[in-house]
């Protein structure tokens, strides 16, 4: 879930399309019911701050805020099944329930707490986080050393968890489940953190600075942490205290690389303490920069996704932050990028071979035509053996790619590399290209009974190429994915991933698809973008 102190960017939409696509995969694949949980975290001193300086309430701050995020995520086609407010009343009932499992196994204790506070971050950071900066008056100051947000000197009476006590259980869950943090540089920085002292966690504020949020039961004087409100958003979106054990511990956490602590030490600490087991996996990403700069309000560069989808579509805008963005390092936005490659991969190479390869002029039924096991014949080693037929040793080596590409897929998936499964997708878009290119099909005499063999052969193995990639790439550009799809008339029940099978003629079986006849949208696939007239502006001036 995205805090609510102001409105979403690109960073904001990465996440949540990261999340939005393993969803997707995981419902083509079969694999039983899946939820896709996102919202707002609506409470704490930054956001009544945040209402206090726009001269608003924090609950209409949150409201309005909330509200840009519903939408921007509805634009950009995320399938979210669940869509959480932390200021709803069945989220409050599922943290009070929550700290009184915590308080009920002995984790609480009320402790005096002083350090510096970061307001930003919502956390106390100790004296090794910071460094000294000066403020905007040029008085010495100190901040945070990684986001460089000032903090302040804070003594309170709070109440604390007794994080340090689960030093060994975490080391423990994490070296029993190595995939529980993924990608492994993240895994292993909190591994690193464990090695270092694990002081106790204040999880309260006074009530007399920190109004907006969950009072702690039965103690007036104090409200909730934020994060500890914020993390059992996880637990209440599935009916905790109730109906969870239905779906947890079977969850997958999508996070920036910013949150990892609060997620991979302070939630797993927290939930084992309330007798609950860690989640399943933690996926962890990286950040976007712009033009190389971090983004910020007070450098002016923030991108507002929705300009990004009127301008990009909303399937290119995905293609291009789901292609670019490595989850191990930062990554870089700008214009021309995005052109370039939506242009190259979705425009030319997929739209031009399905359009190419549809073309009346060289398949004038209109059909998905049949396949020469003669022109095309099964070869079990194709590098020693002389070929027969038409087909050539590198036509044997593309197929064998292709038919290899529905399981690399799944494993890039699995391994939270969704970027590497567009690179093979992207690859085997450009064999098919080069075979489609190499063979020339509109030089072939389709009244000449042997040609007309060849000529159909190549273009059922492209068509069957086209398949496995409007098949692959539904959770990436569902919408592209789908008109691909129904111009080779792949019903909606052919489109799964479980049994999704690559030239079946090759190997003697046969094609449902075989004699069909294609779709009626013969319309352009993805249309080229244009250079954003700003760009073109920057360049005149250049």
């Amino acid at each position: 879930i995205f805090y609510a102190n102001g409105p979403p960017h690109i960073g904001h939409l990465y996440s949540a399309l990261l999340a939005d696509a393993l969803h997707r995969h995981r419902g083509l694949r079969g694999a039983g019911p899946g939820r896709l949980s996102t919202g707002t975290d609506e409470h704490g001193l930054k956001i009544q701050q945040a209402a206090a300086a726009a001269g608003t309430s924090p609950p209409e701050l949150c409201k309005w805020v909330s509200g840009l995020f519903r939408q921007a995520l509805t634009q950009a086609a995320v399938s979210f099944t669940d869509f959480t407010r932390t200021s709803e009343p069945r989220h409050q009932r599922a943290v009070h329930h929550f700290w009184g499992a915590l308080r009920d196994g002995g984790a609480l204790y009320k402790g005096s707490y002083e350090g510096w506070y970061c307001t930003p971050e919502e956390c106390f950071l100790p004296e090794s986080q910071l460094a000294e900066r000066r403020d905007a008056q040029g008085r010495p100051c100190k901040v945070s050393l990684e986001t460089g947000h000032q903090v302040h000197w804070t003594k309170e009476e709070n109440y604390m968890f007794r994080l340090s006590a689960f030093r060994d259980p975490l080391r423990d869950w994490l070296r029993d489940n190595p995939h529980a943090i993924s990608p492994d540089p993240f895994y292993q920085r909190v591994l690193r953190w464990l090695e270092e002292d694990l002081p106790d966690l204040s999880v309260s504020r006074e009530r007399s600075r920190l109004q907006w949020g969950i009072p702690v039961p039965s103690d007036s004087t104090q409200t909730i942490y934020v994060w500890v409100d914020a993390l059992v958003n996880y637990l209440s979106v599935v009916g905790y205290p109730e109906t969870h054990g239905e779906w947890w511990p079977a969850a997958h956490h999508v996070v920036g690389k910013d949150i990892l602590k609060f997620h991979a030490v302070y939630w797993p600490a927290l939930l084992m303490a309330a007798g609950l087991a860690p989640p399943k996996r933690i996926f962890v990403h990286s950040h976007w920069t712009v033009r190389g700069q971090k983004m910020s309000k007070s450098l002016g560069n923030v991108i507002d996704p929705s300009a990004c989808i009127g301008q990009y579509t909303v399937d290119g805008f995905r293609y291009f932050l789901l292609r670019q963005g490595v989850p191990e390092r930062d990554c870089d936005y700008y214009d021309e990028k995005v052109v370039k490659l939506v242009n190259s991969e979705l425009a030319d190479a997929l739209g031009g071979l399905l359009n190419r390869s549809t073309a009346l002029s060289i398949n004038p039924s209109n059909t998905y035509p049949c396949f020469s096991e003669s022109c095309f014949p099964k070869i079990l080693d194709y590098r020693g053996t002389k070929v027969v037929g038409r087909a050539s040793a590198e036509d044997y080596e593309f197929v064998a790619s292709v038919a290899s590409l529905p399981l690399q897929v799944a494993s890039y998936f699995e391994g939270f590399q969704i970027y590497k499964a567009l690179e093979c997708i992207s690859l085997c878009v450009r064999q098919t290209n080069n075979f489609f290119q190499r063979h020339r099909p509109w030089k072939l005499n389709r009244k000449d009974p042997a040609e007309k063999l060849w000529l159909d052969t190549i273009i059922h193995v492209t068509l069957e190429c086209l398949r496995v990639y409007g098949t692959l790439l539904q959770p990436v550009i569902p919408h592209t994915a789908d008109k691909l799809l129904s111009r080779l008339a792949v019903q909606p029940e052919e489109r799964g991933l479980s049994n999704l099978t690559f030239l079946p003629r090759y190997s003697g079986k046969p094609c449902p698809f075989e004699g069909r006849q294609l779709g009626p949208d013969t319309g352009v696939l993805f249309h080229r973008l244009e250079k954003s007239r700003q760009h073109q502006i920057e360049t005149k001036k250049l």
